[in-house]
């Protein structure tokens, strides 16, 4: 067994032994909100938002990016649990700036093994083969952050599945200050 695994096993069997009264938790959240943001590991949404086991939906992907999945999983937590308002979270120093889907399909193209990057950019480490796929992907980049906030809750909005009652927030949060700020014209 892997040291990764054996930590995650150790950490979960510390976790199960204490768990208690959250086997009780309802499945819709508690405090009826859900939060779309990124996967990076530098952001806790439990703490930034004060948020415990059972109080919030929070849909994670690379940048929190409104994809067609983000948004699915919204229209879910509104739909069949409840949620009332969402708020849509990107951050500071985020990996999704520092490439566009031209470099991405060309890393891949290279090889599948991880890539590396310094001050000259990304570049590819690995032997081949590579696939040409990644072509054909749209990796949601981001160029500006408060764009892609702005963009992510108008395209939330327009979706035919939203209903124009939830409000939706728009935030950047600060991995240098841990503060949330309010995106102008974000909020509808």
């Amino acid at each position: 067994m892997g040291q990764i695994l054996e930590e995650v096993l150790a950490a979960n069997a510390e976790y199960a032994a204490d768990f208690g009264g959250k086997a009780d938790l309802q499945m819709p959240p508690a405090r009826r909100f859900a939060i779309l943001t990124c996967m990076d590991a530098r952001l806790d949404p439990a703490k930034f938002a004060g948020l415990v086991e059972g109080d919030a939906h929070v849909i994670r992907n690379a940048g929190g990016r409104a994809s067609d999945d983000a948004i699915r999983s919204l229209v879910i937590s509104y739909k069949l649990l409840g949620t009332k308002e969402w708020f849509v979270i990107h951050h500071t120093n985020c990996g999704m700036e520092t490439f566009d889907n031209e470099i991405m399909g060309d890393l891949l193209g290279s090889s599948l093994e991880t890539a590396t990057i310094d001050a000259d950019g990304w570049h590819d480490t690995g032997k081949g083969p590579g696939t040409a796929d990644g072509r054909f992907v749209q990796w949601l980049t981001i160029k500006d952050q408060e764009m892609s906030v702005l963009d992510d809750v108008s395209r939330i909005r327009r979706s035919p599945m939203v209903p124009a009652t939830i409000p939706i927030r728009g935030f950047i949060y600060d991995c240098g200050t841990g503060q949330l700020r309010d995106v102008p014209g974000a909020s509808v």
